[in-house]
């Protein structure tokens, strides 16, 4: 593992608004445990090209470090709390993206 960033990329469909809002209220507080950072999310992504478009929400978020992105989601604060994404959401996917270097 190295010092560059990582950037979480997410895709789901709510399908229990009250449940996962329990998640949202605490994933805040997580996220800031670990240095992360939110960058966005959209409801309504639009895909110009390849043959598998997303459709649900999508959410990016970062942390400095893969460590960091890794100790976030073993925490088990963290997994206690995501049985509530788990309830009210099907998840497409939750990858992480490494960063690349600065260019020299």
């Amino acid at each position: 593992m190295n010092d560059l960033p990582v950037y979480m990329i997410v895709n789901l469909h709510v399908t229990d608004a009250d449940t996962y809002r329990i998640y949202e209220k605490g994933f805040f507080g997580l996220l800031k445990k670990y240095d992360g950072q939110f960058v966005t999310f959209d409801d309504d992504p639009v895909t110009f090209e390849g043959c598998a478009p997303r459709q649900g929400r999508m959410i990016i978020f970062q942390f400095p470090t893969e460590e960091k992105a890794r100790n976030w989601f073993d925490d088990p604060e963290y997994q206690l709390l995501s049985e509530s994404r788990r309830a009210g959401t099907k998840l497409e996917f939750l990858t992480m993206v490494r960063g690349l270097p600065p260019r020299q």
